[in-house]
């Protein structure tokens, strides 16, 4: 009897990250699924990590044509599609079929957390959800590592179009969400690494992310090279001092946290009897001297 679920991971070099996914795919509850990694081509123990865990390990490519081979092997009725460096919580696959089911859905997405103590990424993972909900029906996005189809649908827009070079994930839930609307499931949520962020920089990819959006707005799906994979290319000087511009906002903007936190931890965590450290004027000459220290790193050069 062919499994429920069939889980659909694109790989390419992720022995790092795979082994944290398929292990938290093992603890979960729910165990009728099966697991299909669709490597293109990796030099290191991807593919053989991938087998160790009992997944099915077939020949890959760009995220798009990946994905689309691996559903050429799956055997499941619903088709859930992960990126290598997400993590499920506990309970995450039972607690999303039932909700799958007993709605009668065949296109959904679910909130996303950064794994990170970050502040900022936090808000901007949280703008990004936001989104995501708002415009789930006049202008349907989802993110190719949180992406659940049914194969019925799924086989009928054709899967994923593999002659585009971005953004293949959200013109899929476009064109399936004219079929069928696109949910943003309630009871669960998945856990994502931050390291495009830090490899890339948040705002650069922010920027990137933006002209893409504003590309499929104005003329639709992307079959030429607009941006670079590796955002932080940048052609000329002008490009240069922009990204150096960007990555020292947010060297400051993550010192601010920090120096933020140590005030927090220091005069705002009371004693074992309950009790602030302090006097109140202490305590408010320290707020300030805190905000003054934590807003001159973010402007001034030290």
């Amino acid at each position: 009897m062919p499994p429920k679920i069939s889980i659909i991971i694109p790989t390419l070099n992720e022995e790092k990250y795979l082994p944290l996914l398929l292990e938290s795919i093992k603890k979960q509850s729910f165990k009728d699924y099966e697991i299909i990694v669709a490597d293109a081509g990796s030099k290191d123990r991807t593919a053989d990590i991938a087998r160790e865990y009992g997944a099915q390990v077939v020949p890959g490519g760009m995220p798009g044509p990946g994905r689309n081979r691996g559903a050429d092997a799956a055997s499941g009725e619903l088709l859930f599609f992960f990126d290598a460096d997400v993590i499920l919580p506990d309970g995450f696959l039972s607690r999303a079929i039932t909700e799958f089911d007993d709605r009668f859905y065949d296109l959904a997405t679910c909130e996303f957390k950064p794994i990170s103590d970050l502040r900022l990424d936090r808000i901007m993972f949280s703008l990004t959800n936001l989104t995501v909900k708002l415009n789930q029906r006049i202008n349907p996005r989802a993110a190719g590592f949180c992406i659940f189809i049914t194969r019925r649908l799924f086989n009928r827009i054709g899967g994923f179009d593999e002659t585009l070079k971005l953004a293949e994930d959200h013109d899929l839930v476009q064109r399936a969400s004219r079929l069928r609307p696109l949910h943003f499931l309630e009871t669960v949520h998945i856990m994502v690494s931050v390291r495009r962020l830090e490899k890339e920089g948040r705002f650069a990819l922010v920027e990137k992310y933006a002209k893409v959006e504003f590309n499929l707005l104005t003329k639709g799906p992307i079959k030429e090279d607009i941006i670079e994979y590796e955002f932080g290319n940048f052609e000329g000087e002008e490009g240069a001092k922009m990204k150096r511009g960007l990555d020292e906002l947010e060297e400051r903007i993550k010192t601010l946290e920090k120096q933020y936190d140590e005030f927090e931890r220091t005069w705002l965590k009371p004693d074992e009897q309950g009790k602030l450290p302090g006097e109140p004027m202490d305590r408010i000459r320290a707020g300030f001297n805190a905000l003054a220290d934590a807003f001159s790193s973010l402007f001034l050069k030290k």
